[in-house]
């Protein structure tokens, strides 16, 4: 029993030794020395080993390594030299970006850090701070931040598709010419293009009103094709008439016989002359008994458009597009002026357009209509216009019909877009589809640096202006101490805090919302430029928070219900579910097809957002003749004597006091009286004996006033221009 202990004994000494053996030798391998021990570990045990020789020097040797890499970390590690004053910092800064900002170590971020509510346990040197928390860091450190500047980056390659060089003349060949109708709102443009088409085009057009470009062929019994463009003419869609005349060759200038010319009759004229377009008037209702053809041309000349017959060169064609009176007449002159202009094109080669309209439909995806203008355009062509592209599906022409090719001066439908191009935007066909990602991340590249550019000038400004205007503050608490100037800080901005809430709540009652939908691009643009005139923000701010193509959704529900806001369709639709949801959730929907009732009802909803009026309404009026006072208990009470010369007194309305037409005095009266007796009413050439709410003394020849307030709705003094 004794030899057992004894020999467990030994073993637990001879262990301590080779452990303390071990720890000399992790100690001294750190500190670089050499170390030869005099004794094997082995030959220090005099029993069989408790543990294998292996395992303890393997332990121990990696536990040396692990101390010798973190000394090295240690010694390789710089030291980041200590800086006092302005710290540049910028958004979603990391922890270690921000210590090297300030030139300090990550862990004096993370001490700066324990005065906030922040996790530290779940902060990385690569964790993201907020903008709050890293000004705090730079205070807390007494140092002072300042925003960084836009580095400048490396000036990147210019990956931009353009166009090609001009063609040999030898290879163009004849195209259509593309014919733009402009002209006054209802003076006939669409029923003009009718009658050459022989459909029936302006009968299924909202309110008789074109609201769109709209792109067709007419075939000549000569066999000549015509492109015509047939543009709105109300006054919402100017836009949509420069457009067409940018990629026109001749405009028809339609004129009504019985109104003359008109405000967007001046406008078309002014934008052929901006494009440098040839005209041909077609004065159109020639028909009507009240047609005077020989006052337009008159009237035209005060606008430099001269008719041949007065020695200029505009074509002049009385028409009746309802009748189909003189409609070949007019074609022959378009084919004619086309003939002069030897109008050619290019057929071959990469293609060159234009988008006159884009949408979305829900079967086809984002659609568009453009004429093309060079090369072939067939299916499997890539394209791209503005910051979008396309490797064309189909081609269909004005009647919905599959097309194989579209050349030079025809309008086609183009589908198979990424996302809809806006109108107006230029088509260039790249070779591949690598190739059109990189021009479309070129563009958005170009725009987000000008955007970048904006919006820094305009942080600059609203910096310079808060620093002028902090200095003055300063300048005026100069002559006081510290604590003064805490405390007249204070008392100068306290009241802003108790306000916010209700500063809040009464922006959001006077704040419209709008999220906009339309059926094309062109619908969706003309309301923007509508809404960019209003100018009485004083009255209702007008915020569109979402604009785009294509019916409501839910994510239009979901947008309105987030801003308060309200949502105006034009020329689409809402689903059962979706008027459902928005019955559910108290948001309204307004669809219109027709522009000016659009922007009617969007001022009854500017009109709904104003605050009523309090209006004045004058009852009776009465003069004070004489006053004396009476006791009532231990106080006393000035009374007037009055007589009613106008109207009637009322004791239930409210009652001002004027003297020397100053009003001193507004409220009720505490009583009314008529040969001692109390009354309800006082009409007029009665005497009456009156007191007011409030001790205050009368003059003979002061008017008592009895009105009545009511509250009317204002409206809005927004003028849209139509």
């Amino acid at each position: 029993m004794s030899r057992g202990l004894l020999l467990r004994f030994e073993n637990l000494l001879q262990l301590r030794g080779a452990c303390l053996q071990l720890y000399a030798l992790s100690s001294r391998n750190v500190c670089g020395a050499q170390w030869k021990p005099a004794h094997p570990v082995g030959s220090l045990l005099l029993q069989p080993q408790l543990w294998p020789k292996h395992r303890l020097t393997s332990a121990a040797l990696s536990q040396c390594r692990h101390l010798a890499t973190k000394e090295e970390t240690r010694k390789k590690k710089k030291k980041v030299p200590l800086t006092r004053g302005e710290v540049e910092i910028r958004q979603r800064m990391t922890v270690e970006e921000l210590a090297q900002a300030m030139g300090k170590d990550i862990d004096h971020v993370y001490e700066a850090l324990l005065y906030t509510d922040m996790n530290l346990n779940s902060l990385e040197p690569d964790s993201i701070l907020n903008e709050d928390h890293i000004k705090m860091i730079v205070q807390k450190s007494g140092m002072k931040y300042k925003s960084a500047k836009l580095k400048e980056e490396k000036e990147r390659k210019n990956t931009d598709a353009v166009k090609r060089p001009p063609a040999d003349p030898a290879v163009l060949t004849p195209r259509p010419p593309v014919v733009t109708i402009l002209g006054h709102v209802d003076h006939g443009k669409t029923t003009l293009l009718d009658s050459l088409r022989k459909t029936q085009v302006a009968s299924m057009e909202a309110g008789g009103i074109t609201q769109h470009i709209g792109a067709f062929i007419v075939h000549m019994p000569s066999g000549e094709k015509i492109t015509f463009l047939d543009t709105p003419g109300h006054a919402a869609f100017s836009a949509m008439r420069a457009r067409g005349t940018n990629v026109t060759d001749i405009v028809i200038l339609v004129v009504a016989a019985e109104d003359g010319v008109m405000q967007q009759t001046i406008e078309s004229i002014q934008h052929a002359k901006n494009a440098g377009v040839p005209l041909i008037l077609a004065i159109n209702k020639c028909d009507k008994p009240e047609a005077d053809p020989e006052r337009v041309k008159k009237e035209l000349l005060a606008h430099d458009v001269v008719c041949e017959e007065f020695g200029g060169d505009v074509q002049a064609v009385n028409i009746s597009a309802l009748k189909g009176e003189n409609l070949m007449v007019l074609a022959e002159a378009t084919v004619a002026l086309a003939e002069m202009l030897e109008l050619k094109a290019d057929a071959t080669g990469l293609v060159e357009g234009t988008v006159i309209e884009s949408w979305k439909d829900k079967g086809k995806g984002p659609l568009t209509t453009a004429i093309i203008q060079r090369g072939t355009l067939r299916k499997g062509c890539v394209l791209v216009a503005g910051k979008t592209w396309a490797k064309v599906r189909f081609l269909f022409d004005e009647n919905g019909k599959a097309m194989d090719a579209a050349s030079p001066g025809i309008p086609v439908e183009i589908m198979g877009w990424k996302e809809s191009p806006s109108a107006g935007d230029e088509i260039l066909e790249v070779e591949s589809e690598q190739r059109a990602q990189e021009v479309v991340a070129w563009r958005t590249y170009v725009e987000q640096q000008e955007r970048m550019k904006k919006d820094l000038e305009v942080i600059e400004a609203k910096q310079k202006e808060h620093r002028v205007e902090y200095e003055k503050k300063q300048q005026e608490l100069a002559h006081l101490t510290w604590r003064q100037r805490k405390a007249a800080l204070y008392k100068a901005n306290k009241h802003l805090m108790f306000s916010r809430p209700k500063e809040k709540t009464e922006m959001d009652e006077n704040t419209l919302s709008l999220i906009v939908k339309g059926d094309v691009d062109g619908s969706v643009e003309a309301i923007l430029n509508i809404l960019d005139s209003y100018d009485c923000e004083d009255e209702c701010k007008l915020e569109i928070v979402y604009f785009g193509m294509g019916d409501i959704s839910e994510n239009d529900i979901s947008l309105a219900e987030a801003f308060n806001g309200v949502i105006f369709g034009f020329s689409v639709k809402a689903n059962e579910s979706i008027k459902k949801l928005a019955d559910k959730k108290g948001i309204k929907i307004k669809l219109h097809n027709i522009i000016y009732k659009l922007i009617e009802d969007l001022k009854d909803e500017l009109n709904s957002r104003l605050p009523p009026a309090v209006v004045e309404t004058t009852i009776g009026e009465a003069s004070v003749l004489d006053t004396f006072s009476v006791t009532v208990g231990k106080n006393r009470v000035p009374v007037a004597g009055c007589r009613v010369h106008k109207g009637l007194l009322d004791r239930k309305m409210k009652f001002k006091l004027i003297r020397n037409r100053d009003v001193i005095w507004k409220g009720c009266l505490s009583s009314l009286k008529h040969h001692k007796d109390d009354v309800q009413v006082i009409k007029t050439g009665m005497d009456c004996g009156l007191s007011l709410d409030k001790n205050l003394e009368f003059s003979i020849g002061d008017e008592i006033i009895c009105y009545e307030e009511k509250e009317v709705q204002q409206t809005t003094s927004w003028d849209p221009g139509f």
